[in-house]
């Protein structure tokens, strides 16, 4: 079996931490870890050096064609959004991809694949804080400022700096299964799937001028499997209704209900992927409720039935049909 290649494009100026992570995710080898694991090359402009953030430099001989032969591309953040991308590197996108490549994007790096017409008619995302400018720029895009990242199968693309990380692990994920991607996060001590998306650090004053919400959400969380109302967390936050809705939604950037049903989604994952619980069973511990209803939420979230959730991603389950 041939190791995945992954084909990093270093571009002038591009910050080291974007750059960072897929070397970390996927230049290194960890005991423990399936063979053969991906092999990183990156790739720069033909016949210069490069010169990324914080004096760091890369030169690569053979220019961005080689993306061309690489499996998966990933274009980090580029220095600035309105400068035109590289034609050479505009250019082998277009030619990977057409070869069949996955392409990647971290943050701003999606203004490069807009201008490749890679996204054109597609879902993406980039970091909020660039979102305006690139829906003026690329309206074709169905540009969604919301999530950590988007995978639309051979185009995925991420929010801001950190969401590269919840990306590439998704990544991971897909390539080589759950087990192996909770393995990876544990090892850099993050998170292995975050929930909500880029609206809860979107400026960040709406957690510091209502600190008191923390303490709810807390709550909440603990008490995912009772059935709990706007009424009854107003009634517990000492809130009325509409304050708790104005500040939940200044706060996390969606309403208690659906900020709720995402935490017991996540909640019924964990219990699908790692534990033993009947899937007839799972949604009540979960708090969604019978199993219609249970399917219902749970397919809507993720694009598969329980069943077929646990199948995947439980590794019992697939110790079993080994």
């Amino acid at each position: 079996m041939q190791s995945h290649v992954v084909g990093l494009a270093v571009t002038e100026g591009a910050p080291v931490f974007e750059l960072a992570i897929p070397c970390e995710v996927f230049g290194r080898f960890r005991d423990g870890f399936p063979r053969p694991w991906y092999t990183l090359r990156s790739y720069a402009p033909s016949g210069m050096t490069t010169l990324v953030s914080n004096s760091f430099a890369a030169s690569e001989p053979d220019g961005y064609d080689g993306l061309t032969q690489a499996d998966t591309v990933i274009v980090t953040a580029v220095r600035d959004v309105y400068e035109e991308p590289v034609p050479e590197l505009v250019a082998a996108i277009k030619a990977a991809h057409a070869g069949g490549a996955r392409i990647v994007s971290l943050c701003t790096g999606a203004f490069v694949l807009a201008a490749a017409g890679l996204l054109d008619g597609r879902p993406a995302t980039t970091h909020w804080n660039h979102a305006a400018e690139f829906a003026r720029r690329y309206p074709a895009v169905k540009l969604d400022p919301d999530v950590l990242y988007v995978d639309d199968g051979d185009v995925l693309t991420s929010a801001g700096t950190t969401a590269g990380i919840d990306l590439c692990l998704h990544i991971v994920r897909t390539d080589y299964g759950t087990s192996v991607a909770n393995t990876l996060a544990k090892r850099l001590v993050a998170p292995a799937h975050r929930d909500g998306g880029q609206a809860q650090y979107i400026e960040a004053p709406a957690a510091r001028d209502d600190p008191g919400l923390a303490p709810i959400l807390d709550w909440m969380r603990a008490h995912l499997h009772e059935p709990l109302t706007v009424t009854a967390v107003a009634r517990h936050a000492n809130l009325t209704e509409r304050t708790l809705i104005r500040h939940f939604h200044a706060t996390t950037g969606t309403t208690p209900i659906k900020w709720l049903t995402a935490q017991r989604i996540g909640r019924a994952r964990e219990l699908l992927e790692a534990g033993t619980l009947p899937v007839e069973d799972v949604g009540e511990a979960a708090g969604l409720g019978a199993p219609a209803n249970f399917r219902r939420h749970f397919i809507q979230a993720t694009g598969v039935t329980p069943s077929a959730y646990r199948r995947t991603f439980n590794t019992r389950s697939a110790a079993g049909r080994t």
